[in-house]
This record gives structure tokens, sequence and C-alpha cells, in this order.
């Protein structure tokens, strides 16, 4: 039972169809619900931390160690401030989905003492949903403290059906599970993925974003914004009960997070729409970051790019010099890339294994590897950058850290002032591995501020950041928007692996915090024509890759396949020579989380309309009304689409994969009256040109 008046708290969104109701339970635990319309989306939840408290007396036993008690810090509160507020402006980022964003929402800030401790809940509820955070201010009686364990919960009204990737530490590449949540203790071990490193949390532990849909047909998504000096949230669900609670990635010795006040925990947001498409145009994850902290943002630009990388990937050539393979980063191959890139108007070529290294590291953990200034002896870095920028191109130096955090923060100035030296405007972080110091995971405190440190150092030296292998970004590319891309998911690089309904998941899940580098523009998806020993195929048809430009916004995209499977198919090329990278205005057709979705966005600038849909396994007849084109104007459609024979999901290596490069290309004259009648093939897709 909760206590009156000012121990319960409401809440609401500013066009009323959400309602957050804030209460102290008799023995003073905080908790909060949260409403749709008549709807319980979050029944009554609790809220709070158990902290790291004072030394124990000791005793014979405990003689020359230093005992802890656990501090209670999630009861015994009472409320002694209430503040409200309301906030509606509207902000332009430096790149984006559209051009402006909204930012419209009301907010309380609840002041709870214990003990004479403060502890500040602030919570701001959006019409597409809730952010709510801790906060610590300064106050005499808490400076210093350790997290033990946070206690946030989110408790589900119902066996939802759910879009889920398997809870752990270091990596979020995996496939993702689709199921109710009561399936997810028995379907989680089917979505592993090997990899470097990994650390499975818990039998029902997943992360977030989280995408859910309940039988009442409500969209309900969990994440976290602006992740900052704290440790990533992963979240334990109890199966019997449909609830989650927030499980902190822990540090070497078992920690959930260290903190000094003033400070404040990242933002806990439950997104609630009613429309699968608009979980595709919320904000609410960037809305809840700081504003940008750059006051010159004129070097930060978008990105598309070519990169000697999936040779090496698909094992035709080798990341190191010297080897029984090729060097893929040999200073004559790098030419060649740097050519087909500027002849088809591309703006830089990726360059891995360029540097010294990497024949001492592989399946090595090793501290000192990589030094980020000593290339190959095969890779001319002078002669190529001038070849390079005589061409119009620039190269983007890539930094495998080898997870040796220590030794690349030891080397960072030396390798961004070489950057600089030779032109390098953007780099390719990667964190591959387990980390060093040892004991520590990526997705941890100390990680988090090292992903963070880059970025200001990288700042400061005006270079634009593609992390890999990092933490699932959280909207911090709003703060800080030379962080211009993020792997953090399962990318085209583990081809066979990848699920036909994969990227029919991401918008709703990996790319609400930020966009992806997923390296899309297979063409060839037969691996056996790259190396002859390998039997892998990948399930896509060409005209789902090309969608995926549109579907996966991201102002770095990257043409991921080799010059001469472009060179088979010139005419669908054309499509990623024409995509744009930055966006005036976007609008979301038709979706449906782990099925299909279709997109448009109108290219900044240009004015230029461009569309993709991609679906799952599942062939699909697509009707998309171009009702958002200007009335009254003619405009010319060029549309890529899968060839009545083509098939994405039934390619395997005992079949072959021809089906899989079918396509028709057409063009017609189209205006805002037009709908477009469009078949997708399993695992295939579209896409459309419009000018």
């Amino acid at each position: 039972m909760c206590l009156p008046d000012g121990n319960v708290q409401t809440l609401s969104s500013p066009d009323g169809n959400l309602e957050m109701t804030f209460s102290l339970y008799e023995d003073g635990t905080p908790t909060y619900a949260l409403r749709y319309k008549e709807t319980e989306v979050v029944a009554t939840s609790v809220l709070g931390y158990e902290l790291r408290g004072r030394a124990s007396a000791k005793s014979p036993q405990t003689y020359m160690k230093v005992v802890y008690d656990t501090l209670d810090f999630h009861s015994g509160f009472s409320v002694k401030d209430v503040q409200r507020s309301s906030f509606d402006s509207t902000w332009e980022p430096v790149w984006g989905e559209e051009s402006q964003i909204r930012n419209h929402y009301n907010e309380l800030a609840l002041t709870l003492e214990k003990d004479g401790i403060d502890m500040v809940l602030r919570f701001r509820l959006f019409d597409d949903g809730l952010g709510f955070r801790y906060e610590f201010p300064q106050q005499t009686n808490l400076r210093y403290f350790t997290v033990l364990d946070e206690m946030t919960e989110f408790r589900m009204t119902g066996d939802h059906k759910a879009w889920w990737l398997a809870g752990d530490y270091d990596t979020q590449e995996y496939n993702y599970g689709e199921s109710r949540l009561s399936q997810v203790r028995e379907l989680l071990p089917e979505t592993l993925v090997d990899g470097a490193s990994q650390h499975v949390v818990a039998p029902t532990a997943v992360q977030t974003s989280l995408q859910m849909k309940t039988d009442g047909g409500l969209y309900v998504n969990i994440h976290e914004a602006a992740l900052v000096d704290y440790p990533a949230m992963t979240l334990i669900l109890n199966d019997e009960y449909f609830s989650f609670k927030a499980d902190l990635t822990p540090d070497a010795v078992g920690f959930r997070g260290r903190l000094c006040a003033p400070c404040t925990s990242p933002w806990r947001t439950v997104m609630v729409v009613d429309d699968a498409r608009k979980v595709l145009a919320s904000r609410l994850i960037l809305n809840l970051n700081e504003p940008c902290a750059l006051e010159d943002v004129s070097w930060i630009r978008p990105v598309k790019y070519m990169g000697v990388w999936w040779e090496m990937i698909t094992g035709m050539t080798a990341y190191a010099c010297g080897g029984n393979k090729g060097h893929g980063a040999e200073s004559g191959n790098v030419r060649r890339y740097i050519d087909f890139a500027a002849e088809h108007g591309f703006d830089a070529v990726l360059v891995e294994g360029w540097n010294e290294g990497w024949r001492d590291w592989f399946g090595k953990q090793k501290d000192e590897v990589f030094d980020f200034v000593t290339p190959s002896p095969d890779f001319d870095i002078e002669g190529l950058n001038e070849y390079a920028h005589s061409k119009g191109i620039r190269l983007m130096m890539h930094h495998e850290t080898s997870s040796s955090v220590v030794n690349y923060e030891r080397c960072i100035d030396d390798a961004f002032e070489l950057m600089k030296k030779y032109g390098y405007d953007a780099v390719k972080t990667g964190y591959v591995g387990n980390i060093i110091p040892y004991g520590e995971h990526h997705f941890g405190q100390f990680m988090v501020n090292h992903y963070n440190r880059v970025l200001k150092k990288a700042a400061r030296h005006k270079i634009m950041v593609n992390g890999h292998e990092a933490v699932h970004p959280t909207g911090l590319c709003r703060t800080w928007p030379h962080l211009i891309c993020n792997e953090s998911a399962l990318g085209m690089e583990f081809r066979s692996k990848m699920q036909p309904h994969h990227v029919t998941i991401l918008p709703f899940t990996r790319l609400q915090g930020g966009p992806m580098d997923f390296t899309p523009g297979i063409f060839e998806m037969d691996m056996s024509r790259l190396r002859p020993s390998s039997r892998q195929q990948i399930h896509s048809t060409l005209c789902k890759q090309l969608a995926l430009y549109v579907t996966q916004a991201s102002p770095l995209q990257m043409a991921g396949d080799l010059p001469e499977n472009y060179l088979k198919h010139m005419n669908a090329f054309q499509f990623i020579k024409d995509v744009a990278l930055d966006w005036q205005r976007s609008v979301y057709l038709a979706a449906e989380p782990g099925d299909y979705v279709v997109t448009a966005r109108q290219a900044k600038g240009s004015g230029d309309w461009f569309i993709g849909g991609v679906t799952d396994e599942n062939a699909r007849e697509m009707t998309v009304s171009l009702d958002f084109l200007e009335p009254d104007r003619k405009y010319t459609a060029k549309i890529y689409a899968d060839a009545p024979d083509a098939d994405g999901a039934g390619n395997t290596y005992e079949t072959g994969s021809e089906s899989c490069s079918k396509y028709v290309i057409t063009e017609m004259k189209v205006t805002s009256r037009t709908k477009l009648k469009l078949r997708m093939a399993p695992s295939g897709g579209f896409a459309i040109s419009i000018k």
C-alpha cells in the first residue's frame, strides 16, 4: 500500500495519451508505473540501488581485511521536494534522418531523502515514451560511492511478443530471437554466434534496445540514453512474471559502478506507440541526450566509401604482410580501389591491415601489438595519400586496438597526429578480443569511459569516428556528431550466419541509438566464387542489398563488395552511386518488426527521394503510395526490383545463388497520386530513386 498525498505523483505526456505514476510504498520504496490511454503498459515497478556502504567492525577472522556493508538505497525514502516543468523546442542535427527534430516533454523531478542523503528521480514524458534517470547532487554526506546493484524494474503486463538479443557483456553480434517472453529461455542458445569475446549473462538475459508488441497492438521498446561514465544495462527477465530487472555490466572485481557526486545515471527509456512506423519515427533517444558539444561542425561530413576489407573478411587475401596469402593492403591493390572509388564518385577508401602487428597478434591476447603509426613494408603511406588526394579520395584509417585499451590510449595522440599529417579525417576503431586490462568487459564503465575519451580526443583533432565492437549506441551522436557510425550488431561480415529477418528488426532495435556501419551492397552471394573452399551463402537478393542504404540510414555508408562484382552489375550499382547519405525528411511507409520495412527519404540539398523496402524469408506484395511527393509535380522514378524468379532465402551451397542476383530495372513518370505495386522475393527487397 502506498502513502497518500506527496508520496503519489502523476505526470502526463503533452498529448495526454501517456500517464506515469510515481509512488512510495509504506516502507519508502520508490516505484513508477506507466499507462497508455486506458491500458497499463508498465505495472508498478521498483526503483533504487544497493550501494557499497560503510566498513563493518573488524573481527579476528577479518583482521587485515576491509569489510563493507550493503547499503539499502531502495527503501526508507521520503519525498523532500517536487518540481514540475515543460519543454518544447526544435533542434537541427548536423546530419540525420530529418533536418529538424522536435523535443517536447513534461518533466517531474522528485528529490528523495534517506539518512541525510538526497537522490533525485527525474522523469520526462514525451508523446512517444518515458525517460527517467537517477541523479546524485553534490552533498556533504555523499561523495565517492560504489554501486553493487541497480534495482530498476520494468514489469510488463503480459507475455508479449519480443525481438531480442541474448544478454552479453562483450558483444551484440548475435542473431535476433523472435518469440514470446516466455520462450526466451528455450530459444536463447539458438541465437548465439561464435565470436572473439563473449560473456553470456544469464539464461533469460536480453540486451537493449528490446522491442516488444502487446496482444492489444502496442509497441513497447526498452533502452537507455546518454550512456556516460556508467556501465551499460542488460535486462534480466523473470519469465514467470514477465518482469525485467536492470543488470549493470560489472568491472574486473565485480562492482557495477564507481561514482562521484554530482553524477547521474543514463536515462532508462520506455517507448510506447500504437503503430510500428512510429517506432521508426521516434527520436526519444536522441532527445534525451545533451545538445551538440562542438562549436565548429564544418569538418563533419557524410562519407560514402569503399574498402580493402571484404577480400580479407572472406579469406581471399590476408591482413598481415608476408604470409602465404597476398597482403590486401599492398600498395598496388590499394591503388586499384582508389581508382575505382574515384571513377564512381566515392569519398574515401578504408584500408585494413595497413600497419605492422597483424601477424604477431592473430589468435593471441597481448598488450602491446600495434603502435598505429608504423606501416607494413608494402604499404606506401605517403605515396598512397598523395595518389588518393590527386583523385579526390581520402583514405580512412583503421585502428584495430586488439582490445589492448591502455596501449591504444598510450598511442592515440601520435596516431591521430599521423592521420592529420596525411589528410586522414575518419578512423574506424576496433576492439576484437577480450579487453586488456584483464577482466574488464566491452560494456563496462571502464570501456564506456574509454570510448568517450576517444571521441573527445578525436574532436580535438577534427577526426570522425566509426567505432566497431563498442558498446551499444545510446544517442551520443547528438552530443558528439563526429561519431558518425558504430557497428554494435551482427553485420554483413557474418555472411551466411545472418538470418533473413535480421534487417527488418535492426531499425526497431539497434538503430534506435544511432546509425550502424552495416557494410551493405554485397552483390555476390556465393562465397565459393571468392574462395573455392567456402560453402557460405548470403541470404539476400541484390535488390535487398540496395534497399538497406535507405532502410538503415547512416551518414557513413560502405559499398562493401569487390570492384569486380560491381562491374558485373553496373546498372544496379548506379543506385549505390546515387543514394544520398543525409536527409531532409523521412517517411515510414510500412513496417512490422521481423517482417518488413519500407522507408522513403528526401535528400538534403537536392530534394530527390529514395525508397527502400526489405522483407524477411517471406515473399510480399507491397503497394507503395507516393503521396508524400509534392502535388502537381512530375517526377522520374527508377525502380530496382527483384525479378519474378528471384529468391534470397532459399540460396544454399547445394542449390546455388543465381536467383539472388536476378533483378529488373524500370523507369517511369510518377506523381503524388501514383501507387506502385511491387513484389519482394523471399529475403528480398526493392529500391527506388525519384528525381
